[in-house]
C-alpha cells in the first residue's frame, strides 16, 4: 500500500522498502531493522497523470474547432492547479511541516509535546543493572538489537581515563560484560581516553533498534583524549568501524579527530572540550546531508548541545552558527535522537540549571530548530543508588515497554540503572517525579 511518508516534503510519497541496503554501496545488506520503513517515490507523473484524469474534456475534445479547444483548455488549466494544490496541502498536513522550507523554527505544540511525554516516561525504577568491577565507575550506556540478542556500549573509567566495553542481554535487564572494543592505546592523540557510542542505529521509536552500516561497515563515533583523568581537557570525537558489533574484540579507529576545539570552525560553546556525540542516518536529507551528528561541547562558562553533518562518516563539518540546545548555564548534553511519526526526540541530561542532574527531552520537525520540554524530568534523583546524579539518558520502546537506561551515582558509586513505562518482575519501584 501506497502512503504518504510523514518526513518528507511536499509532492513525494512512499512505498515500502523490499529489503535494507548498506547506506554507501546500495547492495542489500542483513540488519536488524524491520524492512518497513519508506524510500521516496518521485509523484511528477502521478500529478500529471491525477490532472489528466480530472479533465475528461481535453480528451474529448482533441478534435473540436480551435477557439473551442482553447476554452476547454484554458478550464483544465484550472482545474490541474486547483488539484496540484489539494495534493500538496494535503501532504503537508500530514508532513506536519517537517522538512518543509517554511516549518523552519516551527515550534512544537505544547499537546504535541505532553503527548510525546506520555509516550516516553518511565515512573518505575527497576534498579540498577550493570557496575564495574573493583568498584570502577561505568558510564554512558548505549543499547542496540543485533539479531535476537541486545547489546550495550558502555564507558569503564578505573582512575586513567575512559575506555568502551561491550555488554549482552536477552531480557534488557541481565547484562554479561563481553570485553572491551576501545582500549587505551599508546602514542595515540586518543591514548588515555576513548569513550564510545553506537552510530546509524534504527532511530524510530518503538522500531528494530538495529544498527545500519555504511560502507559496509558498522561505526560508533567516541570522546577521545591524550591526557589521563576523569574527562581531562581537551576532548575530541573520533569515528571507529567493525565488521561485527557483538564481537568483543577493538574497532578499527580513524587517525585523527573528525571534530576538536583546534578546529578554525570550532564555535564558542565548544572552545574548551567536546564530549558524547549521537550520530543518525537521515534518509530525508533534511539538512541536505544523510548523517547528522549531535554532541555536547563546553564553553568557557556552560555545556550546550550542537551539531554537524556528513556525507560519508569520515569528514564532518559543523552546522548553524551556535548550539541548539543552551540553557544559559550549567549542562545540556548527551543527547539520543529518536523518531516519532513526524516529530524528532531528542533525550538528553540537564544539571545544575535546575537542581542536581536529571533527564529530559526536545522535540523537532526538522532536526535544527528545537522545543524544549519544561514539565516534569524524566528521571531525577530520587533513590540511594541515584541520590547524585540520575542522567545520560538512552530510551527504547520493546514490546510496548519503554526502557530508559541512564547512568546513576549515589551509594553504589557510578553505575548503570534502568527505569521502565511498566513495573517489571514483580518489582513496583513507582517513584513520585518533581515538576
Amino acid at each position: 500500500m501506497i502512503r504518504i511518508r510523514n518526513d518528507s516534503c511536499a509532492a513525494r510519497i512512499c512505498r515500502p522498502e523490499a529489503q535494507p541496503k548498506d547506506l554507501g554501496t546500495g547492495r542489500e545488506v542483513s540488519l536488524d531493522r524491520k524492512p518497513d520503513s519508506f524510500a521516496p517515490l518521485r509523484t511528477s507523473s502521478s500529478l500529471r497523470s491525477a490532472a489528466f484524469r480530472a479533465c475528461p474534456e481535453q480528451r474529448e475534445g482533441m478534435t473540436r474547432p480551435a477557439h473551442e479547444l482553447t476554452r476547454i483548455r484554458m478550464r483544465c488549466v484550472g482545474k490541474t492547479v486547483a488539484i496540484v494544490a489539494l495534493i500538496l496541502f494535503a501532504n503537508r498536513a500530514l508532513c506536519g511541516g517537517a522538512s518543509e522550507p517554511g516549518a523552519a523554527g516551527k515550534v512544537v505544540p505544547r499537546e504535541v509535546m505532553e503527548r510525546i511525554y506520555e509516550q516516553v516516561k518511565t515512573p518505575y525504577k527497576y534498579g540498577v543493572i550493570l557496575t564495574g568491577e573493583n568498584g570502577a565507575n561505568v558510564d554512558c550506556p548505549s543499547v542496540f538489537r543485533h539479531r535476537d540478542r541486545w547489546y550495550m556500549l558502555y564507558n569503564l573509567f578505573a582512575g586513567k581515563g575512559y575506555e568502551t566495553l561491550l555488554a549482552e542481554s536477552e531480557d534488557l535487564l541481565h547484562w554479561k560484560p563481553l570485553g572491551k572494543i576501545l582500549p587505551f592505546r599508546d602514542g595515540a592523540w586518543d591514548a588515555s581516553q576513548a569513550a564510545g557510542f553506537i552510530a546509524l542505529q534504527d532511530h524510530r521509536w518503538g522500531g528494530a533498534y538495529g544498527l545500519g552500516t555504511y560502507d559496509g561497515k558498522y561505526w560508533l563515533s567516541y570522546v577521545g583524549g591524550a591526557l589521563a583523568g576523569y574527562e581531562t581537557d581537551p576532548l575530541a570525537i573520533g569515528m571507529a568501524w567493525t565488521d561485527d558489533p557483538t564481537r568483543p574484540d577493538p574497532w578499527n579507529r580513524l587517525d585523527e579527530p573528525v571534530l576538536s576545539r583546534d578546529q578554525a570552525d570550532a564555535r564558542r560553546f565548544e572552545s574548551v572540550t567536546l564530549y558524547k556525540s549521537n550520530i543518525i542516518h537521515d534518509e530525508a536529507r533534511t539538512l541536505g546531508y544523510p548523517f547528522v551528528m549531535f554532541y555536547n561541547g563546553k564553553g568557557p562558562d556552560r555545556e550546550c548541545i550542537g551539531m554537524a553533518v556528513s556525507k560519508d562518516m569520515r569528514r564532518w563539518e559543523r552546522f548553524g552558527q551556535g548550539p541548539v540546545i543552551d540553557n544559559g548555564r550549567g549542562i545540556s548534553g548527551d543527547p539520543q535522537i529518536v523518531r516519532m511519526g513526524p516529530v524528532w526526540v531528542m533525550h538528553y541530561f540537564g544539571a545544575f540549571w535546575k537542581p542536581k542532574a536529571f533527564d529530559t527531552f526536545a522535540c523537532s520537525y526538522d532536526l535544527a530548530h528545537w522545543t524544549q520540554w519544561d514539565g516534569p524530568h524524566l528521571i531525577e534523583p530520587s533513590e540511594p543508588w541515584d541520590q547524585t546524579y540520575a542522567h545520560k539518558p538512552w530510551v527504547i520502546k520493546h514490546q510496548d515497554v519503554v526502557y530508559h537506561f541512564y547512568c546513576a551515582v549515589g551509594d553504589r558509586g557510578r553505575v548503570i540503572a534502568v527505569a521502565t513505562s511498566n513495573p517489571l518482575d514483580g518489582r513496583d519501584g513507582r517513584i513520585g517525579l518533581s515538576d
